[in-house]
């Protein structure tokens, strides 16, 4: 008895096609520009001087660049161990379902429609001595806080600002996560005896892992190029307390209009959160798979 393979139909790629060629369009000629810059001195629009490699020793010799690393990497590392447990924590409060799921995630999802300017503007006026409710009640508790003029104190409003804006995210997808388990698990857990803290660790935490890599990854990235709220708040002070990397490329490329030395360090910060995601990523993975291997 002979099969036959039916042939797969191609013809679909056709259509997407156009928005594939847009898409790397968009994205290759600003990289090819920012590695042109990157390699040259541009004396004058007419003048330019090849440089080589030049730029990038430049930059790796930067102190101000390494402390600026070392800032976004705390920063970013806090941003994680803050909100992962916080969004799972807020979904897992969360109806499972009727009209009171449905507001809550309305309610939850607030904070994420705010612009990032806007939520610089919110804790700015938030956070003032005079006239900001979160200043005025820790002056009014003996508690001295200035986020300018304190530099823990602005880090730790930036940090406070991030997890207010973006743990409904992580709290949102990990609702999803927990939505898509049947419900013949619980029934099984229910059978056992299993108490919450069981059903949690063999059952939701598991079936969670494929979100919670997206919210970790997503969180990290976009943490790790974090610019407009900490600009809007502090403008990265007092001192360079919140001048992260994104900043510290703007203050380069445009406050001091070193297009060589900013477009080399703009291929370093991207070469930089490829890496660290991809570290991430696959300890995630690995770590996954070894649960698997030994809940098996």
């Amino acid at each position: 008895m002979s099969t036959t393979t039916k042939p797969i139909n191609q013809k679909a790629w056709f259509l997407v096609l156009p928005v594939l060629i847009c898409v790397a369009f968009s994205a290759i000629v600003p990289l090819m520009t920012v590695v042109n810059y990157s390699v040259q001195d541009i004396i004058s629009p007419e003048r330019r001087v090849f440089v080589g490699t030049e730029w990038f020793a430049a930059v790796m010799r930067d102190d101000e660049l390494h402390s600026a690393l070392y800032r976004q990497l705390g920063f970013s590392l806090a941003v994680l161990a803050v909100e992962i447990p916080l969004g799972i924590m807020l979904a897992l409060s969360m109806p499972a379902a009727g009209w009171k799921a449905s507001a809550v995630l309305v309610i939850v999802a607030l904070s994420l429609l705010i612009p990032w300017n806007v939520v610089g503007t919110i804790w700015q006026i938030y956070g003032r001595a005079d006239i900001g409710l979160l200043g005025y009640t820790l002056q009014k508790m003996g508690i001295e806080y200035s986020y300018t003029g304190n530099a823990t104190d602005a880090w730790l409003t930036v940090l406070v600002m991030d997890v207010w804006h973006w743990t409904p995210l992580v709290a949102l997808l990990c609702y999803a996560g927990l939505r898509s388990i049947p419900d013949a698990y619980y029934q099984a857990a229910r059978i056992d005896g299993a108490s919450k803290l069981a059903v949690f660790r063999f059952i939701q935490l598991p079936k969670m892992r494929g979100v919670l890599m997206i919210a970790v990854l997503l969180r990290f990235m976009d943490s790790f190029m974090i610019y407009t709220e900490p600009f809007v708040l502090t403008g990265g002070g007092p001192g360079n307390a919140t001048t992260f990397l994104s900043q510290y490329l703007t203050q380069k490329a445009v406050g001091q209009f070193d297009l060589g030395p900013a477009a080399a360090f703009s291929l370093i910060y991207f070469l930089i959160i490829l890496l660290l995601c991809f570290i991430l990523y696959n300890w995630m993975q690995r770590v996954g798979t070894q649960e698997v291997e030994v809940e098996q």
